[in-house]
């Protein structure tokens, strides 16, 4: 039986690049993972004082993230660190304390970027909080991509040698995953 990925995509935009990420890392998936995007556009801002009775976003994400076997984070990078609308997400689901839909989960970050060095800020930021939150994360191979507009052909999808990598990655994601679910 697969294993189910949740993948958050740490971005909004409808036609971002690493939504085309993600998209193409669930054409690629090889059979052993059944990936699918968990969307966070939906999610109200983290606040404290309504953790006791969630709003039904909060609640259907993390329901989904908790039923997934393991993680995707497929994000860009703001000021060399993570978007907001992905630290919300990951707050929406660790919270209540103690009770974080993460835990345990194995992870993967693929961090994308138009500059050169791929989200290498966003990707780093990424695993202080994933260690935090007990998830082990795949730290081979790294997944940093640059120059994220020459990585699209003039049909708007990921050339071959990106959709290459991407099915490499995916590969290890998931014997990383085997190695690491818990069902």
């Amino acid at each position: 039986m697969p294993h189910s990925v949740a993948i958050v995509v740490g971005s909004l935009r409808k036609d971002s690049f690493n939504r085309k990420i993600a998209n193409t890392f669930i054409e690629v998936a090889p059979p052993a993972l059944e990936p699918a995007i968990v969307e966070i556009a939906e999610l109200t801002f983290f606040n404290q004082d309504i953790e006791g009775s969630p709003p039904a976003s909060w609640v259907a994400f993390k329901s989904k993230i908790k039923a997934a076997d393991a993680v995707l984070f497929v994000t860009p990078e703001y000021n060399r660190s993570v978007p907001g609308v992905l630290k919300n997400a990951i707050d929406v689901a660790s919270r209540p304390y103690g009770q974080s839909a993460w835990d345990g989960k194995p992870a993967g970050i693929i961090s994308g970027s138009v500059g050169a060095v791929g989200g290498f800020g966003a990707n780093h930021h990424l695993r202080q909080s994933l260690t935090y939150l007990n998830m082990p994360a795949m730290p081979q191979p790294e997944a940093y991509l640059g120059s994220l507009g020459d990585c699209v052909d003039a049909n708007g999808e990921l050339v071959d040698r990106t959709r290459q990598f991407l099915a490499k990655f995916a590969e290890a994601f998931a014997a990383w995953v085997a190695q690491h679910a818990t069902r």
